[in-house]
């Protein structure tokens, strides 16, 4: 199961954003980030812009920072029902690496994608060491998948906007877990919640159905 990070195990923010906050640029990243979605910037473009806030920042203090990161109820709930039905937890989103490695090692989660800052002795540089966008994320996906030697067919992804649009087409199911309106229309089902066991019930129909796993 491909799990997106902002919008989806992020409620109402951003991991950046909620870095940003700290770092000072938080105004900055909110408006590209807004662009982004709206399709008007790439991912890229934003990356360039909050990079440069985090120059000379210790990887240490950022570590920090994330512990106080927003997240939704009910996440290692939804991991330890997907173990039990031998679905195996990924963590497909664009938030940067420092991110996806924190929420993997928290909630045991065996793998992650994102693009990478620079970091020379334990410090940020302020520099994009490895751009990932949402074709990466998709194309990591169908790696990690083959990978585990499971067909796309049996693989379902959930996520809430236009970073999992690619991924969506791709997999046998995808759930729009409050998703804009975009992701709601890509995806094979939606739902609305606080806490991301409300999608449980749909990951149960689509494994019990005769067309699911």
């Amino acid at each position: 199961m491909f799990l997106d990070v902002d919008g989806t195990l992020v409620p109402g923010t951003t991991s950046s954003a909620h870095i940003a906050d700290f770092l000072g640029h938080f105004e900055t990243l909110t408006a590209a980030e807004e662009a982004y979605a709206l399709g008007k910037m790439s991912n890229q473009e934003v990356s360039v812009i909050d990079a440069r806030g985090w120059a000379g920042v210790d990887e240490d203090v950022v570590h920090q920072w994330l512990h106080g990161l927003p997240l939704v109820a009910g996440i290692a709930e939804t991991v330890a029902w997907c173990a039990r039905r031998e679905l195996v937890p990924v963590l497909a989103t664009l938030a940067w690496e420092p991110v996806g490695r924190f929420l993997a090692d928290r909630f045991r989660v065996g793998s992650f994608c994102g693009p990478r800052l620079e970091v020379v002795r334990g410090r940020y540089t302020g520099r994009v060491l490895y751009h990932f966008d949402e074709y990466d994320k998709r194309d990591h996906c169908v790696a990690e998948a083959d990978r585990l030697g499971v067909p796309l067919s049996a693989c379902v992804a959930v996520g809430d906007s236009r970073s999992d649009l690619p991924l969506f087409e791709e997999v046998g199911y995808s759930i729009a877990f409050n998703g804009t309106p975009e992701a709601r229309r890509a995806a094979t089902a939606a739902v609305d919640g606080d806490d991301l066991r409300a999608v449980l019930p749909l990951l149960e129909r689509w494994l019990t159905s005769p067309s699911g796993r």
